[in-house]
């Protein structure tokens, strides 16, 4: 390294005599390659370099063991049914026997399922037994926390403290419960964690419950990743858009909607007015008409996680996601909440 010299490095890169950086050139005024040629040959070579990368998979997949909650239908089954494809050895949480059932019937026997809810300690104690009987000495090397919920109501002031407690329970508190008995397993196989989070985690608006929730599940995911970086654990985040899942079935958010606005006062009805309800219920429907229905999006995201030898931190699952919601959250705050303004419906007593 003594010996290398601002002359050497002009024969290795030929190309920066002509890049026109005052006092390392030979000529200054040959202009004749612009900086921002450059910048952009910067660009691509990172992409080029980050696209080897990520094409890079991790060997043995046959023999890791891989447990998802949420398997009865959505992104959980379809997951469940993709990496059984990969040859991987899946574990399968489901809330309903009807759906492990089916489950089963639709893939090999290299899945096995079992009954999960995740709001009680000791489902996650006995399935967590489970696992571990099922994988032995070689360690879980996959966690995917996939199973949520979505209690709609029409906005802060018409949400109960049930739909609240109930979405933590799931989505936020029933993934930590999970996570923590599972990690033992994970850092032995020095495996995956991959929390399914929602733009609605980076972005809040429209469901107060569900949005505290995945805002939790985000904060959650960053704090164990730093944590298990110690010991080979890699920790990503799944930001799905809008998709058509039982979540997001029409029928359950307007018998939801009409239950929020029937339960709550008089006095609330009165300061928010019939029209608010009707308009926020007829713009609720438009956007679950437009949910995408391509559930490969995500589960390509997570199956990326688990098997790419180098696994991003965080997968924006949906052109939704990756074009309109994302950057969106970049915004500054005042902006943000001028161009959501424009998609709420004002309240009758609005100043």
């Amino acid at each position: 390294m003594g010996n290398f010299s601002v002359v050497k490095l002009f024969k290795i890169f030929p190309f920066l005599t002509d890049s026109g950086i005052p006092g390392c050139l030979p000529d200054e005024k040959d202009q004749s390659h612009p900086m921002w040629l450059y910048v952009a040959s910067l660009i691509g070579l990172y992409y080029l370099f980050r696209w080897y990368r990520e094409k890079q998979v991790v060997s043995n997949l046959e023999d890791k063991y891989v447990f998802i909650t949420g398997c009865d239908s959505g992104f959980g089954n379809q997951l469940a049914k993709q990496l059984d494809l990969r040859g991987l050895r899946v574990l399968a949480a489901c809330l309903t026997e009807k759906g492990a059932e089916q489950l089963r019937h639709q893939t090999s026997d290299r899945v096995k399922t079992v009954i999960l809810d995740v709001t009680k300690t000791e489902s996650i104690t006995a399935a967590a037994q489970w696992v571990k009987e099922c994988v032995g000495n070689k360690g879980l090397w996959g966690l995917v926390n996939n199973a949520g919920i979505v209690l709609p109501h029409i906005c802060t002031e018409m949400m109960t403290k049930e739909i609240l407690t109930k979405t933590l329970n799931v989505n936020l508190i029933g993934l930590i419960e999970v996570t923590l008995n599972m990690l033992p397993m994970i850092r032995q196989a020095r495996g995956r964690i991959v929390n399914v989070c929602s733009i609605l985690g980076r972005m809040a608006a429209f469901s107060t419950a569900y949005c505290s929730s995945k805002f939790g599940v985000e904060a959650f995911s960053d704090c164990l990743r730093l944590e298990m970086q110690y010991f080979g654990v890699k920790v990503c985040i799944i930001e799905p858009g809008y998709f058509k899942t039982n979540l997001t079935n029409e029928e359950t958010f307007v018998e939801n909607f009409k239950k929020s606005w029937n339960d709550c006062s008089v006095e609330i009805k009165e300061s928010y007015g019939q029209e608010f309800f009707e308009k926020t219920l007829n713009f609720i429907k438009v956007i679950m008409k437009r949910c995408c229905r391509n559930l490969n999006l995500v589960t390509d995201c997570m199956e990326h996680a688990l098997t790419c030898s180098y696994p991003r931190y965080r997968y924006s699952a949906g052109w939704d996601a990756q074009f309109l919601y994302i950057p969106m959250s970049y915004l500054p705050t005042r902006l943000l909440d001028y161009l959501l303004s424009k998609n709420l419906q004002k309240p009758a007593h609005a100043i």
